[in-house]
């Protein structure tokens, strides 16, 4: 592992696949500007509207974000994570799927989202991931990388399920993906808690690319793309406006910190 920067981009996906993309080019782009070598896009990246249009044109989502990933990775020779797009899994619904791809544009890793966000919230709007997504049945297989450590995946709501990170750092991970489209409602309260906990409890970095803004009438994003380092401490922050959050990944902050708080190896249970 050698010492990077790291982007978390910050969108506002609308229910239009080519806008997405184009919006999502500049940002990676502009990342790539940055420094950035390792760069995650959001939770519904290509594709943020109604359910029923999502699943109508699920097919054309999917083979397009992936391509579109690949052809980033390609295009600025980066490591790319696509935080969450729709992938058919038959009798009308989709896996809600992230993918990460190397600078020669071969799949690394790919994730299905396995906890679905079915809540109620107290400001009126109501959430049935379950009803177009399927759930994923395994926690991913942790991307083992000599450049960028070891890379665990995970999408939104997961972030609420501390074993899940737990799993993947007792497989090895030190840096942690959360991409996500955290809602305005619990965004301010719980965002970025969760996310400062779940880099603490398992000394590892958290890289946290997110939506923002509207959406549509009534969804509305958190925004706050984060960057946290081992210790909690945020390094980036995107803010509420479409951006990127960049960081430096140092491999001797990790090794410092999981030395003065060996957690992990004070594990009982």
């Amino acid at each position: 592992m050698k010492p990077y920067l790291a982007a978390a981009v910050q969108m506002t996906s609308l229910p239009d696949l080519h806008h997405n993309l184009a919006q999502a080019t500049d940002l990676i782009e502009l990342a790539v500007r940055r420094g950035a070598e390792l760069i995650s896009l959001p939770e519904n990246f290509a594709f943020l509207g109604d359910e029923t249009a999502k699943i109508a044109q699920a097919d054309v989502i999917g083979s397009e974000s992936e391509k579109f990933l690949k052809t980033m990775a390609q295009r600025f020779q980066i490591t790319i994570l696509g935080g969450g797009y729709p992938v058919p899994a038959g009798e009308g619904k989709v896996y809600n799927t992230a993918l990460l791809v190397g600078p020669d544009g071969q799949e690394l890793a790919r994730y299905h989202k396995v906890h679905l966000f079915d809540v109620e919230l107290p400001d009126g709007n109501i959430y049935h991931e379950s009803g177009i997504v399927l759930a994923g049945t395994e926690i991913p297989s942790v991307f083992v990388s000599s450049e960028f450590g070891n890379l665990g995946i995970s999408v939104c709501y997961d972030v609420r399920f501390p074993e899940f990170y737990r799993a993947l750092s007792k497989a090895g991970a030190n840096v942690l993906f959360v991409p996500a489209a955290f809602t305005a409602f619990t965004g301010k309260d719980h965002w970025q808690v969760l996310l400062q906990a779940r880099a603490i409890e398992n000394t590892a970095y958290v890289i946290a690319p997110a939506q923002t803004g509207y959406h549509n009438s009534r969804r509305q994003s958190h925004g706050h793309a984060l960057i946290v380092d081992p210790w909690g401490v945020v390094l980036a922050d995107a803010s509420i406006e479409p951006g990127v959050a960049v960081a430096a990944i140092e491999p001797s902050r990790l090794k410092q910190v999981r030395g003065q708080m060996p957690c992990l190896n004070h594990r009982v249970f």
